[in-house]
């Protein structure tokens, strides 16, 4: 029995021990991430003069809101936020709705050339986007699109991954049913809202935030396009805040807060959203 308990013992030592290691290591990673937000936001809520002295810089002393006031203020803030609002959830209702009918197609649809199609598709995603800024831009120039809000959107609204995403998931559904919604008179599109859409929700709501977020980041397009101050989105917009006085040194990284906050606002509220969405139809491929 004692050499059967000194075992045990020595099996509950190592098992505390891999387990503080993880808890180590996650406090690590957590630090890494968490010290660049820190130290932004540190600067932002300090003066030009208290943000330069450092390492007090950093500690959560003489913290003012001053410097977020005057970014507000001489940046135009509150213009540059709803424009990037405005072009965000244009372009998030069109990449939601054009993912759904193009993955319905590829899912459930049967034509000749399918899965080639699909792979092109696919391919769009190995294809930066600066490749495709000067070709779109003469586009909307020819267009006649440039500072408009129709410019910003219409070339961001179709998306390879938010078809394969959701295709994914379509796969999933039996075939039965569709059967079974056919028999009982549903069309294709009757089938794709009522049946379609719904169990694909999850998938439907990380898709939504993944593109709200990166067109919300959204820097050179919006800057190959507009020139008009008033058209302006906020990750262009905060290049107005730059300045060589010292008292002012610290506008850029007040505005980057501001700017940020609808994001960390998304992240918190919807995070469970976008974890179940993407692991949604991981089954099958």
């Amino acid at each position: 029995m004692p050499a059967r308990d000194d075992s045990l013992s020595a099996v509950e030592r190592s098992s505390a021990g891999r387990r503080a290691a993880r808890y180590a290591l996650l406090v690590f990673v957590a630090v890494v991430v968490f010290a660049p937000i820190w130290a932004t936001l540190m600067q932002a809520l300090k003066s030009g003069v208290d943000a330069l002295d450092h390492p007090r810089s950093l500690l959560p002393v003489d913290l003012t809101l001053d410097t977020l006031r005057k970014a507000w203020d001489l940046g135009d803030l509150g213009t540059l936020l709803r424009n990037s609002m405005i072009m965000s959830v244009l372009v998030t209702v069109g990449v939601v709705l054009t993912s759904l009918l193009s993955a319905y197609a590829f899912a459930f649809l049967r034509f000749p050339g399918r899965r080639v199609l699909f792979a092109l598709f696919l391919a769009t995603l190995l294809v930066p986007i600066e490749v495709t800024v000067v070709i779109n831009r003469r586009t909307v120039s020819d267009l006649g699109w440039t500072n408009s809000f129709t410019g910003l959107v219409v070339p961001l609204i179709a998306t390879g991954l938010g078809t394969f995403l959701v295709r994914q998931v379509f796969l999933t559904i039996p075939n039965e049913l569709r059967e079974a919604a056919a028999l009982d008179g549903l069309g294709h599109l009757r089938f794709l809202w009522d049946v379609a859409a719904p169990l694909s929700r999850p998938t439907l709501g990380a898709l939504g935030l993944l593109t709200f977020l990166g067109t919300w980041n959204q820097y050179l397009w919006p800057q190959a396009i507009i020139t008009d101050p008033s058209r302006r989105t906020i990750q262009i917009g905060l290049n107005n805040l730059k300045s060589s006085d010292l008292d002012n040194l610290n506008l850029v990284t007040a505005g980057t807060v501001i700017a940020a906050l609808p994001i960390f606002a998304m992240l918190i509220l919807f995070q469970r959203q976008l974890v179940r969405g993407l692991t949604a139809g991981a089954v099958k491929g």
